[in-house]
């Protein structure tokens, strides 16, 4: 497993991390094959693990507790989040820091995070939802500053909102956090414009999101899927979506070499950019861990293909279903 530098943390983190939202209650999510794909990762050469008190209220914490205890001869990062308090995701312009993230709020559920890990220490710790605008309320400054000297966290960082990257730019110039995690992958390439070189300006980590586009760039999706009652998906994967996905990962498909797979240059593509530090597809399962190695393995893909995929951009804006 090849290494990358965290921005100005100089973490060397593995280039392929690990995104560990399904594993606190979405659909087929079962904690044995959850433990033994977090193994099999570790096994592999992950040293990164991207979680959330908001995945499963601290469950999926605990889980990798569990991993981090299994394997305490190893330098492993984790990265997790806090919760917005008003449980509102995506964030709004709106919103005000009391709604989101009081101070004395961050640390509560800070202390949560360390006690559902095991740890003393956090090495990030991220606010799961952001708007640009709550640098202007002093107190968010105060309190990264706060963060950082309490010697409970080692770097923060901000989750983006969907198809929003260029709301965290001012964060990031201002010089306020040390890592970005944001949505990138084949289809949603906007972070190029404004994000991205900002964050080579200050040596702000980037983690990459949703590689896969919530399945849409894994090809096997089609215009009737159904989810079970109650999975998110129905509501994102709303018919106009779904269409829309689908169309775009047929033309897809008809640039991907013979022997590869659509999962596998999409993750190819992504980590061909070196503003990228590191990309955190969910892995639930062992088949999945295994693939996602295989395909990072294989390193960048040729210039020409590369070229091509960059002509498959989608501009899309928030939605009411975009959550």
């Amino acid at each position: 497993m090849k290494l990358r530098r965290f921005g100005r943390t100089s973490w060397q983190v593995s280039e392929l991390g690990y995104g560990m939202w399904g594993m606190a209650g979405w659909t087929g999510s079962e904690d044995a094959e959850s433990l033994a794909s977090l193994q099999l990762a570790v096994d592999r050469g992950c040293t990164f693990f991207d979680t959330a008190w908001a995945y499963g209220d601290g469950h999926s914490e605990e889980l990798l507790g569990k991993i981090l205890r299994a394997n305490s001869g190893k330098k492993l990062y984790v990265a997790t989040k806090v919760p917005p308090k008003n449980r509102k995701w995506p964030s709004q312009t709106s919103y005000t820091l009391d709604d989101c993230y009081p101070p004395d709020y961050v640390f509560e559920y800070v202390n949560k995070s360390l006690k559902n890990l095991g740890a003393e220490t956090l090495d990030l710790i991220q606010y799961h939802t952001w708007e640009d605008g709550w640098l202007d309320d002093a107190r968010t400054a105060k309190t990264i500053e706060r963060l950082l000297a309490s010697g409970k966290v080692r770097a923060v960082g901000i989750s983006l909102n969907r198809w929003e990257p260029e709301n965290g730019v001012r964060a990031v110039k201002a010089g306020l956090v040390d890592v970005v995690q944001v949505i990138y992958n084949i289809f949603d390439q906007n972070p190029e414009d404004e994000l991205f070189p900002a964050c080579r300006e200050k040596d702000v980590a980037v983690i990459a999101r949703v590689p896969f586009d919530e399945g849409g760039l894994t090809g096997t999706l089609t215009t009737d899927a159904k989810w079970p009652a109650g999975d998110w998906r129905n509501g994102y994967f709303n018919p106009e979506n779904l269409k829309a996905t689908v169309e775009r990962a047929e033309k897809l498909r008809k640039v991907v070499p013979a022997g590869s797979t659509l999962p596998e240059i999409a993750l190819r593509f992504i980590l061909a950019n070196r503003d990228v530090s590191t990309i955190i597809p969910g892995m639930r399962k062992l088949k999945n861990v295994e693939a996602n190695v295989a395909a990072v393995a294989k390193g960048p893909l040729p210039a020409e293909l590369q070229a091509e995929l960059h002509r498959h951009r989608w501009v899309r804006r928030p939605t009411k279903w975009s959550q």
